[in-house]
């Protein structure tokens, strides 16, 4: 078990949370009819936005956080992140946490799958990071903190190996396994079936420095080709052009762990154990402190 591991969970799942939580915060900023204002203002929004992302990102917590050591069970993960989503005006009751934790497993585990390299999961972590940092944008001081923790990540991870990068990717998939979550969104988009399993396509984009699959190359003693044959990869492949960035700012390429929900689709955030398609499981229900 790689014991680098719990950073970039940490980061990726809180990283969901806020997408999720900003989502609903937004919902809740008119009455369902749209006639009136509802409980929460948009500087209530930004005020819970904040608290947590400060908390998150402070310098004594992300210290602790980034020391070599085991990933957190499933039960500490989530008790972790109902710690950091009540260090605001907001509060969630069990039910909500429940469903919440569900939503950011299945996103970071559907993430997870779709990597082309495992060390693209920095690039995965990084999309969180931008998009958190845009939420706090405002705040001078906790931009602060998130671009220093942007840089502690960078340090810590930009040594490490190929082995350990895969090392790390089978981490997150023993974390993962069993988690067979249906999500609506997920299953509108036909990314999921009723069973809670990711549906993989065969085509796409390979990994960055990959050929496109279809081609044997046979080479004599001394190296040099001497033959070639195609065959039929099963799949519509391309090769990317340019490799995402690793660096502080910049292109990342990589469209995974990007904020893929929308304000007006609220009823996609939610989840469902039962073996209807149709998930109708408790919207997450958010209240002042």
């Amino acid at each position: 078990m790689s014991l680098r591991t719990l950073p970039l969970v940490f980061i990726n799942l809180g990283g969901e949370m806020l997408y999720i939580l900003d989502q609903r915060l937004r919902a809740h900023n008119t009455s369902e009819d749209k006639s009136e204002k509802g409980v929460w203002s948009e500087s209530d929004r930004r005020r819970v936005l904040n608290d947590i992302v400060g908390t998150m990102f402070s310098k004594s917590f992300m210290d602790e956080l980034l020391k070599p050591q085991q990933l957190y069970s499933h039960r500490t993960m989530k008790t972790v992140l109902t710690r950091l989503a009540h260090t605001s005006i907001m509060r969630l009751n069990p039910a909500s946490m429940d469903r919440l934790y569900e939503l950011m497993i299945m996103a970071f585990k559907y993430q997870v799958f779709l990597c082309p390299r495992p060390k693209d999961l920095l690039l995965i972590s990084y999309n969180h990071i931008d998009t958190i940092r845009e939420f706090v944008r405002d705040t001078p001081v906790v931009m602060n903190q998130v671009d220093e923790t942007h840089r502690n990540i960078i340090e810590v991870y930009s040594s490490l190996s190929e082995g350990q990068f895969q090392l790390l990717r089978q981490t997150l998939l023993i974390f993962f396994q069993d988690m067979h979550i249906r999500v609506s969104l997920f299953l509108k988009n036909q990314i999921q079936n009723p069973s809670g399993r990711f549906v993989l396509t065969t085509s796409g984009p390979v990994p960055y420095g990959a050929d496109v699959p279809g081609l044997i190359r046979t080479f004599d003693l001394r190296g040099r080709e001497v033959s070639r044959s195609e065959f039929p990869p099963g799949g519509t492949y391309s090769s990317l052009v340019r490799e995402g960035s690793f660096d502080l700012n910049g292109d990342r390429v990589l469209r995974l762990g990007r904020n893929l929900y929308r304000v007006e689709h609220p009823e996609e955030t939610q989840t469902s154990r039962t073996p209807s398609v149709q998930v109708t499981g408790p919207q997450l229900q958010i209240q002042t402190s």
